[in-house]
């Protein structure tokens, strides 16, 4: 028998945020909504001294929930900030961070525009990799190209991976394919029915019939 598959949780995405004030007091609903494990923090450019103050904004209202936060980008500052970890976009940004945050933070992988990209992060031991999410012009690779990532990194490797979903229609099938997580993008924020409705709808369909493994 395989062994049991761990449980499939959901990563949520940010706007990018200038005002973290007002996001901190709407985000506690979407996160007592579903499963959440992670929250990646998305920041407007501002000097060093704000982007901490920013961080330690949302840091205070995600890291009691026992979720981990994640910076994109910035991991200079995240250990300041009381992050637990960057998100990187490409292998470069990649490599160049973990000196910065390991042993004792989280350096994720995304932006891997291959397979080959995906293997070089595993190999620099990237806490996990992530695919599917859209480049800076919006662009993102078929939904088939999508999966198949997902079910060949699950069947061969043994860190994480993060499937992008641009929508709820997207989170079963990414689920089926293998990503340990379900990462919901920056849509979430502005739906007529609220971020909190939203989740619970995605973690519904999360636990729906388990993938493979």
């Amino acid at each position: 028998m395989s062994p049991q598959r761990p449980r499939q949780r959901l990563y949520l995405i940010t706007p990018q945020l200038g005002d973290t004030s007002s996001f901190a007091r709407d985000i506690g609903a979407a996160l007592e909504a579903g499963d959440v494990a992670a929250v990646l923090l998305r920041l407007e450019p501002a000097d060093e001294r704000t982007l901490i103050e920013h961080a330690k904004t949302i840091a205070a209202v995600v890291q009691r929930r026992d979720i981990a936060l994640l910076l994109d980008g910035h991991p200079q500052i995240a250990a300041r900030g009381g992050a637990d970890g960057a998100h990187l976009t490409g292998i470069e940004a990649l490599i160049a961070a973990l000196a910065i945050l390991k042993p004792d933070r989280i350096a994720g992988a995304g932006g891997l525009r291959s397979r080959h990209d995906a293997m070089l992060a595993g190999e620099a031991n990237a806490d996990y990799v992530m695919f599917g999410e859209p480049d800076r012009s919006g662009g993102r690779p078929s939904f088939d190209t999508i999966e198949d990532r997902l079910v060949w990194w699950s069947e061969l490797f043994q860190a994480p991976c993060v499937g992008y979903a641009a929508n709820l229609d997207e989170v079963g099938p990414l689920a089926q394919a293998g990503a340990d997580f379900v990462a919901l993008g920056d849509w979430i924020w502005t739906q007529t029915r609220g971020s909190a409705a939203v989740v619970a709808d995605a973690a519904s369909r999360l636990a729906g019939p388990a993938g493979p493994g």
